[in-house]
């Protein structure tokens, strides 16, 4: 009898223990069972465990012809002494000098780890000319695709931004199912975005290291995206990339919230119109909103997945013409042979980077620790 009210009285208080949480999660890495509050994810880096943290192996450039080649290398993205570094270095190291202006480049592998991870704008096999360049960096981006996805939240990174011109690292999450059609329409959410220069000035305003911001992507067609209503920055006279800083996202049913070191950035809290009469779409006539059978939070009521990624350049104007730089912009975004433009003033950039100082830290996005917890 006493040992059947101890079993009882065991059950009831592991049961008080677990306070059921709105958080959902799925992959490999999710807990079974979700409790208010809980460490539902993290990673400290003591080691770089690829279970957790899946590569991007593609020449795609991210949509905004990016200067970078991703893969699976060591030379560009490994854990040392707690903290992950994704660093940059040049393809010419591997491949030599000919081979980016004469020969193709094919990254389709056969192991299931090295297969093409995006096929889209050349992304699986390219080939070089004098006026075209196979993509001058290497580079890595990294993500919980099957490991690990969300749904509501609290997510903290700590991290120290990289230094060298024209870098550009990105803490971001991107929806697990696309639920509401391809992007923007299931959206995006920027952790924290920055840039690598140390001096440039966009109308007089430090835009490079002193820069960091957030920024929530959404819309009913890449040509309508309401990311201009949910983009919030904030500059730092030290610079990004002097220190480590928690950049922070607190995301639940009623409100998404940026903070960094626990200082408030930007915050949306839709009303009743949701996403689709904050971003002005109900002004269109005609146009059908893709959220109309979700949440007020759509897109945002869905599970999402963590990436982390040092791109370099682009075209899309997160690099704007005219900045003022100690050494000028190499390529503009309308250039059809931007990444070229850009290769040929490695005299002028290459230095920035300081690749061979420290095993080129200065130059890496450099993460402490990742963690997630449930509501």
């Amino acid at each position: 009898m006493w040992g059947l009210l101890l079993v009882v009285a065991a059950t009831a208080s592991l049961g008080a223990a677990c306070t059921p949480s709105v958080t959902t999660v799925s992959g490999t890495y999710a807990p079974v069972t979700v409790c208010s509050g809980a460490l539902i994810f993290s990673d400290d880096f003591d080691e770089f465990d690829l279970e957790k943290w899946q590569h991007e192996n593609t020449l795609a450039g991210g949509g905004n012809w990016e200067f970078q080649y991703y893969s699976n290398n060591r030379t560009n993205s490994f854990a040392h002494s707690g903290t992950l570094f994704i660093r940059p270095s040049l393809t010419a190291d591997q491949f030599g000098q000919a081979f980016m202006t004469s020969s193709t480049l094919n990254i389709e592998g056969g192991a299931p780890a090295d297969r093409c991870t995006n096929p889209q704008w050349w992304g699986c096999e390219r080939t070089g000319t004098p006026t075209n360049i196979l993509n001058p960096i290497k580079s890595a981006r990294v993500r919980t695709v099957e490991s690990f996805s969300f749904r509501y939240g609290r997510l903290e990174v700590r991290a120290k931004m990289p230094a060298g011109d024209w870098l550009w690292p990105a803490i971001w999450l991107m929806p697990a199912h696309n639920v509401y059609g391809t992007w923007p329409s299931s959206g995006e959410i920027d952790l924290v975005e920055s840039r690598g220069n140390r001096n440039m000035f966009s109308n007089g305003v430090h835009i490079g290291t002193q820069e960091a911001g957030s920024t929530l992507h959404y819309g009913p067609f890449p040509e309508l995206n309401g990311w201009e209503r949910a983009h919030w920055i904030r500059r730092n006279g030290n610079g990004y990339d002097r220190a480590f800083h928690r950049y922070q996202l607190e995301w639940t049913p009623d409100f998404l919230r940026f903070s960094i070191d626990d200082v408030e950035l930007g915050r949306i809290t839709p009303g009743n119109g949701g996403f689709w009469q904050h971003g002005g779409f109900n002004n269109h006539p005609g146009l059908l909103n893709p959220w109309r059978y979700g949440s007020k939070m759509a897109p945002f009521d869905q599970k999402f997945y963590i990436i982390m990624n040092l791109a370099v350049g682009g075209t899309n104007g997160f690099f704007p013409d005219g900045v003022t730089n100690p050494f000028p912009k190499p390529w503009w975004n309308g250039s059809p042979t931007a990444a070229t433009d850009f290769w040929n003033a490695q005299a002028a950039w290459l230095p920035t980077w300081n690749l061979n100082v420290n095993d080129g830290q200065d130059a890496s996005l450099q993460v402490d620790y990742v963690r997630v917890w449930a509501l």
